[in-house]
């Protein structure tokens, strides 16, 4: 689910690290603005110099959207699942860097769809494996009046 609506902002033309907020929004309804959307802007390609995945800190960004309720300081989950997300990132993709990812997985008629796909799936099975998300897909917290 996560992994679609991703790919699906990907394909339209947004950034990898836009991609993922906006695909997390778009399924888990979070309720962001196109301002809160657009914070993402910069942070694709890497910072846009090829260093931290953009896919990767638009996994994160959403993670933090989904979680945090006041502040970071607040939210004592922040961590743990950030650093899942980043380790699985790693191990997945072999690196955390655009520069190091982008020549393994980029292909010009996909271009980084392949990563905007994995980070997807790795901030979906983090969220699962941490009761954030059900199976299908759905946040447990939210009552049938906020779907």
């Amino acid at each position: 689910m996560l992994k679609e609506q991703a790919l699906h902002y990907y394909e339209q033309g947004y950034n990898c690290a836009e991609s993922l907020v906006y695909g997390t929004n778009a399924a888990l309804k979070l309720n962001l603005d196109e301002n809160a959307c657009h914070l993402m802007a910069g942070l694709g390609g890497g910072l846009q110099v090829g260093d931290v995945c953009g896919a990767l800190t638009g996994a994160v960004c959403a993670l933090g959207c989904l979680i945090v309720k006041t502040k970071a300081h607040d939210c004592p989950e922040l961590k743990p699942l950030t650093q899942a997300v980043v380790e699985q990132v790693r191990t997945r993709l072999g690196s955390l860097r655009c520069d190091e990812i982008k020549p393994r997985l980029f292909r010009p008629e996909r271009r980084c769809a392949a990563t905007v796909e994995n980070c997807a799936d790795i901030l979906e099975a983090v969220l699962m494996e941490a009761g954030i998300l059900t199976e299908n897909g759905q946040n447990p917290d939210q009552t049938a009046d906020q779907l």
